[in-house]
């Protein structure tokens, strides 16, 4: 089994979902033999594209919620339906160990996915993350642990 996260901007344009879609679609299509795990954290934007791609790709989807209380407290009434949809299709869900969601525990769930991949995702615009727990620094600890990253950021892509 091939196992692959995904860290991601939340915030991409509706113009550029089709774009990250179609590129993530691309980058997973060699492992669609079945033998593919992903591992999202299914906040809106990157993660559930990412989640999505891997499912059409007859992979399997892991989930690492950051904190308890991560669905009443982030996930906006609009992505509750498609959140609960990717949370039910999942094959494992994994909480951790933080009541409240904040920048530790988002980070946390960083670490945990970062732990348990053989590569990483970045739908990433190579821009300085805004603080800890981001894009950025997701990015950087990979390749700090020399987990191989790829970047995917499509032409035309942006985020809100």
């Amino acid at each position: 089994m091939t196992r692959i996260g995904i860290t991601g901007h939340s915030n991409l344009s509706a113009d550029s979902v089709p774009l990250v879609r179609e590129a993530l679609a691309e980058l997973l299509a060699p492992y669609s033999d079945g033998d593919l795990v992903g591992l999202s954290c299914l906040a809106r934007g990157a993660d559930q594209i990412f989640a999505e791609v891997v499912l059409d790709a007859r992979g399997k989807l892991e989930v690492v919620l950051p904190s308890v209380d991560y669905r009443e407290a982030k996930v906006k009434p609009h992505n509750l339906d498609q959140f609960d949809a990717l949370l039910m299709r999942s094959t494992l869900v994994r909480y951790m160990p933080h009541r409240t969601a904040g920048r530790e525990a988002y980070e946390d769930a960083n670490e945990a996915i970062l732990g348990g991949v053989d590569r990483l995702v970045a739908v990433w615009d190579g821009q300085p993350s805004g603080g800890k727990g981001g894009t950025g620094d997701a990015v950087e600890a990979a390749r700090g642990r020399g987990v191989p990253v790829d970047v995917v950021w499509p032409n035309g892509a942006r985020r809100e």
